[in-house]
């Protein structure tokens, strides 16, 4: 008996069975989870899925451009790239000569550190492939009967049974009383293979992780290096005491620590009355526009070929009026027509806030809104004029990038939490409203937040143990009797019950969860949207990895999950033990959900299906030219929803690459990455904006899971040589443990201040040269420095023009930009 006939012994055994003889009291014949015929079913569904999808984006690519192509048409930045050619296949040779210096100069650092996470995972998962198919698969063939190109269930298999192993596999999990001494199998020699592949792959994994990361920290220094953005240049500056509240006192204070001289100073204050403000103006001015465009009636809107069905162009800004100013104090005249209307029509009617067990009465909506916006707008002009309260927080900026990088890498004041510098976030990443929040309200919020989590942890239970139940036919039997007798007559139905659905509920509740993190991150109350983004990463993988795989693994079932932590108290191996047993029966179903997500998924996500789908109910809600002007906005890429899957995926085919399924999750985990390499970039250059400026961040939070990865697969093996009787070579797996802890630990002293600052010595560069060291064209504008011309850090609810109504152009006059009766500026869009 192998090692994966071995541990899905052990896993059914738990659940009781027939008590016939042999081994066969512990197989199950009638699951058909784990058979070849399943993989084939799956690849059929999703080769299916994933060519409908390839050959359907291949065709819409060339007609629908503003989708496919928005982010090159739309953003400056992406202007260098190449054009695609308009041929069926003829992008994917372009897409893939788009060198990474493009990438990082088009793209900017975070992108090139999501690709490049990616061109690791290839190499390392290549190197693993080829030994697993020249050298682990004959070993399993030779030694256990399987070439690991097939996942049939041991039940199927001719295996000839170990009445002692079997024993001796079932005696950990079961009472003190019922324990008999373990038989060790006789021939464990061929196991010192697995002890010299576990020293091997983990240094592998770790070459190319250390390969990877010099490559991200050499180029982050070159390229932000020779930035001089107004971000480079600005601190941010907390837990200020209250005699440097002010511009003045703080400016003369940075002078004085004498690194440089400053340029500007903006202290926080608490502008929430003047947010609250604009965040109301900005519903109300939405309500008035919306009731123009219903007093206007239906329009007909231009259909274009480069864009999506019946797609309305963006209008344009609104244009200034005679004086060459926009205002909005006046609004259109009751009294006349809506721009457009040919003849008079009943005007829209809203039902004003009523009182106290009151209803309120119908009004004419857009004299009600009109109101409403003009005494919002003399209520904005005069809060602006307040002197607000200042917060301990501000933004300083410094003449150099050279004077800024000093200040955060040192220490400011001697008192603790007092004068606290970190790197600013970029001016349009701010969350403004988060910087006057003050810092114990933070800290609730953090903690609230945390606990909230440990509560959907528990909760996520439920759901990942009710699939967990219908990969064993046993636990449906014990609960729905009649549905495992089905599964059991209709072999295909079976594989569908028991091994596509899972997998796509799995990929459904990984598509929807993020959501909620999201939401939950934006509640922390953290000063910029890229911490936001970090942390939904930081959420989501443990969601992926805890509860989609380490509790689906080891506990298997909620029943089962009591028993184990009970274990656990006694002997603190025992997961690692659970873990060891479980992974191989579990196979299957990560190959299966491999190749799903891979080849059935990617395709789909390069479709942007979902933009798609959802584009008919969007455009039946949009009314006014606004609406539609974001329905051509280019959809935003979130680091956090899309990286913690390829994480987990990397850590999976790590742990299994020396099981007996190991080699065919390699392959088509190569696969995924592949074809995961092509979606992305296409997104990340062509498609998709992505306005965060995390500056590469991401980066030590990919390289601390896959240390968690390796740990993880290290303490897999151990316990598993262990089980089959190879003690000693389990024991010589431990010392490698800790070589990759202190590995883990090398890299975060060493690489982590690079990834977090600039060192002094990066911001030289000879003015005369164009190109660097590093083959990085030095004369040419980084996607930070286009992004934040005219960038200024001051809340933008203080200076920004209160904007006017954007109306339909008149039918008698497409395309004319009509100016309001009462000389308000209106935008214009073409009918």
């Amino acid at each position: 008996m192998g090692i994966y006939d071995y541990a899905y012994s052990v896993l059914l055994s738990k659940d009781g069975g027939d008590k016939g003889d042999g081994c066969n009291d512990h197989r199950d014949f009638t699951d058909p989870r784990t058979g070849t015929s399943d993989l084939v079913t799956q690849l059929t569904i999703s080769v299916g899925m994933g060519l409908s999808a390839f050959l359907s984006f291949c065709a819409l690519r060339r007609k629908w451009t503003s989708l496919y192509g928005a982010r090159r048409a739309q953003t400056k930045q992406a202007a260098i790239l190449p054009e695609l050619p308009s041929s069926f296949f003829g992008w994917i040779p372009a897409l893939y000569k788009i060198r990474d210096d493009e990438v990082l100069h088009a793209a900017g650092l975070d992108a090139y550190v999501f690709l490049g996470f990616f061109r690791m995972s290839m190499k390392i998962l290549s190197v693993f492939t080829f030994f697993g198919v020249t050298v682990m698969s004959p070993l399993h063939l030779k030694y256990e009967g399987k070439s690991g190109w097939d996942l049939n269930t041991p039940g199927n298999t001719n295996d000839t049974c170990d009445n002692s192993t079997m024993a001796w596999g079932t005696m950990l999990f079961e009472d003190d009383d019922k324990a008999k001494p373990p038989a060790v199998p006789k021939d464990t020699a061929w196991l010192t293979s697995y002890l010299v592949f576990v020293y091997f792959f983990t240094g592998v994994a770790l070459y190319f992780l250390y390969q990877q990361t010099r490559t991200v920290s050499d180029v982050r220094q070159r390229y932000l290096g020779r930035q001089t953005t107004i971000t480079d240049r600005t601190i941010r500056v907390s837990g200020i005491p209250g005699h440097l509240r002010n511009e003045g006192e703080l400016r003369a204070f940075m002078e004085g620590l004498r690194i440089g001289k400053v340029e500007n100073v903006t202290v926080c204050r608490d502008w929430k009355e003047l947010d609250k403000l604009m965040a109301k103006r900005t519903s109300t001015l939405r309500k008035l526009e919306e009731a123009h465009a219903v007093y206007q009636g239906g329009r007909r809107v231009e259909r274009s070929g480069a864009t999506l069905p019946f797609v309305q162009p963006a209008p344009p800004s609104p244009l200034p009026n005679e004086d060459g100013e926009h205002e909005s104090e006046a609004l259109l005249a009751n009294s006349e027509p809506a721009p457009g209307v040919p003849y008079p029509r009943k005007r829209p009617t809203v039902r004003t806030r009523p009182g106290w067990f009151r209803w309120g009465k119908q009004v004419d909506a857009i004299d009600h809104f009109t109101n409403m916006l003009e005494d919002l707008d003399a209520n904005i002009l005069e809060t602006r004029q307040k002197d607000f309260n200042a917060v301990p927080m501000a933004f300083v900026t410094m003449d150099s990038v050279a004077a800024a990088q000093m200040a955060v890498q040192a220490l400011l004041d001697p008192n603790p939490l007092s004068l606290i510098a970190n790197l600013a976030p970029a001016p349009h990443d701010i969350n403004w409203q988060n910087t006057y929040i003050s810092r114990g309200e933070r800290i609730v919020r953090m903690w609230t937040i945390t606990i909230l989590i440990g509560l959907l942890t528990i909760f996520w239970l439920l759901p990942v143990g009710t699939l967990a139940g219908l990969l064993n036919i046993k636990s449906i039997r014990r609960v729905w009797p009649w549905l495992a007798d089905a599964l059991s007559s209709n072999k295909l139905i079976g594989s569908l019950v028991q091994n596509t659905l899972p997998t796509v509920v799995l990929t459904l509740l990984n598509v929807a969860v993020p959501y909620i993190y999201d939401w939950l991150s934006n509640l922390q109350g953290m000063i910029s949207q890229a911490d936001v983004e970090r942390s939904v990463i930081s959420k989501n993988f443990f969601f992926t990895f805890f509860n989609l795989f380490l509790i689906f693994t080891v506990f298997g079932t909620v029943s089962d999950m009591y028993n184990v932590l009970k274990e656990s108290f006694k002997d603190s191996t025992t997961i690692a033990y659970r873990l060891a047993k479980s992974l191989g029966s579990f196979a299957p179903f990560y190959t299966n959900l491999i190749v799903l997500q891979g080849i059935g998924m990617f395709p789909f996500r390069l479709l942007e299906f979902g933009s798609v789908a959802l584009y008919p109910i969007s455009r039946l809600g949009s009314k006014t030219p606004r609406d539609f002007a974001d329905l051509l906005a280019p959809p935003v890429f979130q680091y956090g929803f899309f990286l913690p899957q390829p994480i987990l995926v990397l850590i999976l085919c790590v742990v299994y690459s020396l099981l007996p399924a190991g080699t065919l999750m390699l392959g088509f985990g190569l696969i995924y990455f592949s074809f995961g390499y092509f979606t992305y970039k296409y997104q990340l250059l062509y498609a998709m904006d992505h306005p965060r400026h995390a500056t590469g961040k991401a980066w030590p939070m990919i390289v601390y899971r896959v240390f968690v990865g390796l740990l993880l697969f290290q303490a897999s093996m151990a316990a598993l040589l262990s089980l089959q009787g190879a003690i000693i070579r389990g024991l010589l797996v431990l010392p490698l443990l800790g070589i990759t802890i202190w590995t883990w630990w090398f890299f975060q002293k060493s690489f982590s201040p690079l990834m977090s600052y600039i060192a002094l010595r990066s911001l030289h560069h000879p003015e005369s040269e164009t190109r660097d060291r590093g083959g990085m064209e030095t004369d040419r504008e980084t996607v930070d420095e286009i992004r934040e011309v005219g960038s200024k850090f001051v809340n933008p609810n203080l200076i920004s023009e209160l904007e006017g109504i954007w109306l339909h152009a008149s039918k008698n006059t497409p395309g004319l930009v009509l100016p309001a009766a009462s000389s308000l500026a209106a935008g214009s869009g073409r009918v």
